[in-house]
């Protein structure tokens, strides 16, 4: 079973809701989709968000867990479909 490609989210790009994203953490690669983008500040799971309209970071909620997590655009890869036709 061959993976999908995953494009690095850079600085300026946008993600949108319902984007199927990979990101890192301690537990490996993990898969969701973005919940929302984040512009403000936000606490989620304790933890405080300090995000801007030019500086925003997206929620996301783990596919396998349900877990939601704030991340910055840099940390987000975005999952590609390829068309084969």
């Amino acid at each position: 079973m061959a993976s999908t490609p995953a494009s690095k989210a850079s600085k300026g790009a946008t993600l949108h809701r319902g984007d199927t994203v990979t990101w890192d953490s301690s537990q490996g690669t993990i898969e969701g989709t973005v919940v929302k983008k984040v512009t403000g500040k936000a606490q989620i799971k304790g933890h405080a968000v300090s995000a801007s309209e030019k500086s925003p970071q997206y929620e996301v909620k783990s596919a396998k867990t349900g877990a939601h997590a704030v991340h910055k655009p840099e940390a987000l890869k975005k999952k590609t479909t390829s068309s084969k036709g």
